[in-house]
């Protein structure tokens, strides 16, 4: 497990990457919530009222950071945080 500090405009993130079999599990988490790689259910995120975004086809917390979120949990869009927009951009929304 990779833990790292990931400063970004608004605060520090923290950002952590377990290697499994096939890819990498990758989230990073900011104060009120985080952005995930596709291997976590946003549905689930959803239904335990957590403000998250996800991301797919990422490898490392740089592509996480850059990669274009496809699916926001309600609490998310509540911060502003949309479909289309940088995983960079759900964090700061997210401080």
């Amino acid at each position: 497990m990779i833990i790292e500090q990931i400063p970004l405009e608004n605060g520090t993130a923290m950002g952590l990457k377990f290697e499994m079999q096939n890819a990498p599990l990758l989230v990073i988490k900011a104060d009120k919530g985080f952005v995930m790689c596709g291997y976590l259910d946003t549905e689930i995120a959803n239904k335990l009222g957590d403000v998250a975004a996800k991301v797919r086809g990422v490898n490392n917390f740089e592509d996480v950071l850059h990669a274009e979120v496809l699916d926001v949990t309600n609490h998310a869009k509540a911060l502003g945080v949309k479909a289309g927009m940088k995983g960079h951009e759900a964090l700061e929304l997210m401080f």
